[in-house]
């Protein structure tokens, strides 16, 4: 095995779980397009490892080929949480909540920039400059992707979950 191989296997071993956790919120919980997502991802950063000496880069490097991917794939499908379950429960670090389950039908939902940014700075949190380094775009497109898709989630979250009267359960649509 070459050096450039072992350095590469290395990543993927100590990175696969993170990038497959990544894949999941960009793909809205599909673990199927999550999986294929990150091979795809692998394949073409494989080809080009060279190119990024500096191992300080490489996650950067990654996640714009994982962006880019998931652009071309076009829009993500929320999947059923009963399905979504499973991929939480083998790329999810301990602590993750159910909450995350309900979030992925509004994360399909906001278009693809909308949906990176949101995924890339508050689940990856990535500054808006290395956001805009990954995604090929300037800060100021970030900060207008992140307003807008947070305000978006705002909305539909506070549809789905609304506040309960004093003393009352919550209520679920």
């Amino acid at each position: 095995m070459t050096a450039r191989d072992e350095e590469f296997t290395r990543y993927v071993e100590t990175r696969s779980a993170a990038l497959l956790r990544t894949a999941v919120f960009l793909c809205s919980g599909d673990s199927a397009a999550a999986e294929d997502l990150v091979q795809a991802t692998l394949v073409k950063a494989y080809v080009h490892w060279s190119r990024v000496r500096d191992e300080h880069k490489r996650d950067a490097y990654v996640r714009k080929i994982m962006v880019r991917e998931s652009y071309r794939r076009g829009p993500a499908r929320a999947k059923d949480v009963a399905h979504v379950a499973e991929i939480r429960d083998r790329a999810s670090p301990a602590g993750d909540h159910d909450d995350h389950l309900s979030l992925f039908p509004q994360l399909a939902a906001l278009p693809r920039q909308q949906r990176a940014v949101v995924v890339l700075r508050y689940y990856e949190d990535l500054s808006e400059q290395q956001i805009a380094d990954a995604l090929g775009c300037s800060t100021g497109s970030v900060k207008q992707h992140a307003s807008r898709g947070l305000a978006t989630l705002r909305e539909r979250l506070h549809d789905t979950y609304r506040a309960p009267a004093e003393g009352a359960d919550v209520e679920r649509r």
